[in-house]
Formats: C-alpha cells, sequence, structure tokens
C-alpha cells in the first residue's frame, strides 16, 4: 500500500505543480503587465523595473494561496484520468486497492494540502502582501482608502474617541491624523489633529506636532474653546498597528489571528463586523476546500475509456474549479448584502461541492 501511495501522490504532486506553474506564469505576466503602466507614470519617483519585479514577484504567495484548491483539483482529475486511461487504475484495484482505501488515501494527501494551504494564506501570502503595498507606495504615495481615509472606533472607560487615519506610508508611520473625543454622553469634548503618528507596541501611539482643541462640556456657562500645540503626545488606546492595517488593507490578506482580533475589537466598539467576520470564515475554511477538490476527482478514476483524449476531463476540472472560486466570491458579497451567518456563508460553496462529490463517488464508484 505504500508502493501505490508513493506512486499517486508522487504523480499528483508532479501534476499540480505543473498546473500552479502554469496559472503562476500566467498571473505574473498580466502583472507585470499591468506594472509596466506605473513605470512611465512614477519614474521621477525613482520606480524602476527592478522594483516592478519585485511587487510582481511579492504577489505569488497570494496568487498561489488563491490557486490551490483549482490545482489540486485540476492535478488530481489529470492523473485520475490518466491512471483509468491506461488501465493501470484497474491494475490497482485488482491489486486491493478498494473504493474507501482509495478515498482514505487521497484524503491524507488533502490533508498534506489542507495545511500548506493555511500555512500559505495565514503566514507567508499576508506578509508578502503587505510588503509589496508598502514597497509600491514608497515610490506612488502613501497608501490611503478613499477621500478621507480609514476611520476607527475606540471605547475606553471615560469615554469614546472617533480615530480618522488619512494615510500609511511605507515605513508604517501614519499620516493625517485626527481624533475625535466623545463624554459618555456621547458629546464632543475634543478633538486633535496631528501629523503623523508610529504605533508602540505598549498599546500607545506616539504623536507628533499635535494640536489639540477642548470644547467645554454640555450645558456648561462658560464658551471657551481651549486650543494647544505640542511637538510629540503619547496617547493611550487598543488601536494596534494590524487593526490600521486592516482598515487600509485589504482583510483577506491578513491573518486569522489579526482578523479575529479586529472583530473583537469592532464588536466591544459597537461597530458592524459582518465583513470580517464572514472573511474570517473563509480564512477558516478555505484550506479544507483541498479536501473537497480530491473527493471531487476521485470519480474520473473509474471511468471506464480506453482511447480518446482526456482534454475533456481536464477541462471539466478547470471549470470546476473556476466555478468553485466564483461561487465562493459570489457566496461571500450576498451574504454580506444579505446578512447571512457568516460560518455558513462562508462554508457553503465547500458545502455543496461536497455534496456534489459524494454524490458522484456514489454513483460511479459504489453502484456502478
Amino acid at each position: 500500500m505504500k508502493t501505490i501511495r508513493r506512486l499517486v501522490y508522487w504523480e499528483i504532486l508532479y501534476a499540480g505543480a505543473f498546473v500552479i506553474l502554469g496559472f503562476l506564469s500566467l498571473f505574473f505576466f498580466f502583472d507585470l503587465v499591468e506594472e509596466i503602466e506605473s513605470l512611465g507614470r512614477y519614474t521621477a519617483t525613482g520606480y524602476t523595473l527592478t522594483h516592478a519585479l519585485t511587487y510582481v514577484s511579492l504577489l505569488i504567495p497570494t496568487h498561489l494561496y488563491e490557486l490551490m484548491p483549482i490545482a489540486v483539483l485540476i492535478g488530481t482529475i489529470f492523473v485520475m484520468a490518466r491512471l483509468a486511461q491506461s488501465s493501470e487504475f484497474t491494475i490497482l484495484r485488482t491489486s486491493g486497492l478498494g473504493p474507501w482505501r482509495a478515498l482514505r488515501s487521497l484524503l491524507i494527501l488533502g490533508l498534506g494540502f489542507v495545511m500548506f494551504t493555511f500555512a500559505l494564506g495565514d503566514y507567508i501570502s499576508p506578509i508578502a502582501d503587505r510588503t509589496a503595498q508598502l514597497l509600491k507606495a514608497r515610490y506612488t504615495g502613501r497608501i490611503t482608502v478613499g477621500q478621507t481615509g480609514a476611520w476607527l472606533k475606540e471605547r475606553q472607560d471615560y469615554g469614546q474617541y472617533a480615530v480618522n487615519v488619512g494615510q500609511l506610508a511605507s515605513d508604517g508611520v501614519l499620516h493625517d491624523i485626527r481624533i475625535f473625543e466623545f463624554d459618555n454622553r456621547g458629546f464632543l469634548s475634543s478633538m486633535m489633529r496631528a501629523q503623523s503618528a508610529s504605533v508602540s507596541d505598549d498599546e500607545s501611539w506616539q504623536l507628533t506636532q499635535v494640536s489639540r482643541t477642548e470644547f467645554p462640556p454640555a450645558g456648561a456657562t462658560t464658551v471657551g474653546i481651549d486650543r494647544t500645540q505640542m511637538e510629540t503626545l503619547r496617547w493611550p488606546n487598543h488601536l494596534s498597528a494590524e487593526m490600521v492595517s486592516a482598515a487600509l488593507l485589504k482583510p483577506e490578506r491578513m491573518r486569522t489571528i489579526d482578523l479575529f482580533q479586529y472583530i473583537q475589537h469592532l464588536q466591544s466598539n459597537a461597530q458592524a463586523a459582518q465583513r470580517y467576520e464572514i472573511e474570517f470564515w473563509k480564512k477558516v475554511f478555505y484550506p479544507l476546500s483541498c479536501l473537497v477538490m480530491v473527493v471531487l476527482a476521485l470519480p474520473f478514476a473509474y471511468l471506464h475509456f480506453r482511447s480518446g483524449s482526456i482534454t475533456t476531463y481536464v477541462f471539466g476540472g478547470v471549470m470546476a474549479g473556476i466555478s468553485f472560486f466564483l461561487l465562493n466570491n459570489v457566496f461571500g458579497y450576498i451574504g454580506n448584502l444579505q446578512n447571512w451567518q457568516p460560518w455558513l456563508t462562508a462554508a457553503m460553496p465547500g458545502m455543496i461541492y461536497s455534496v456534489v462529490s459524494l454524490m458522484a463517488f456514489g454513483w460511479l464508484v459504489l453502484r456502478r
């Protein structure tokens, strides 16, 4: 049995690596063509072809994470169909490779793909994508969201704050900071403007070039407004660098633990967290789709044909993989709009394909 597993595993790994290489080459070419346009636009700032190649290369882990289930499906379908076409799988069946043993062997390989996909999406891809975005921001301008930047909310015992971050520089420094302080009754008590801020490890921001305006309490007899100028100011809060990055960068590129902490922060401050909850559960369930793909590919080994090309079956695998990718994105948007349960929204595409794969396995393998 070890020899059979070694044979099938190496064939699938080789085919999957070939599929991944083809897809990544295609994405690399498209990204590079898009970056060539930026070369002429930002030449004056020092953005060269080397920087463009580095930026595009740093996007490869993200593309690899997104392509893993599709590559696993196509590679496994190709191997299973080729073994069936050459009657090798029939020989393996007569040697004692039953349907459940074959399924169990593929599930073991699928668990390896799951662990690799999780490590890729939770550790390698977020670091590479953040590095890529900050590298490009160094030459093309700072990272910003919309016209006013990103808005965050911070609740403390003596009041609450609305924080506006205008831009994020390539070195991680925040620029164009506005902090609005409200008392427990919801009235504006003070406003601070800072030219820049750096996030410290002790849950505080070090503000520079600060202008603070204090307003009188509601119902006070005095109407004076106090203005203060300060070179630096330490502002204690619970807004970490990851939370600011979550507001300025794409949530699907964050680590699972960072998404969870950001969701807890949003919920504790009575803010909507539906979008980030869906992304969190997608991060949890997406690696498991590799298991679904190997189960979906197994029935192709039980197809009876001795001549002809397996191109049709590989093309069917490509279409199935693309449809899974599209369905995963569509369910995310619909679940956010319709306020569905986040875990159900993220798990639904995998559940649908699991049912389809098990039905195909039962019909082609067990019943026939």
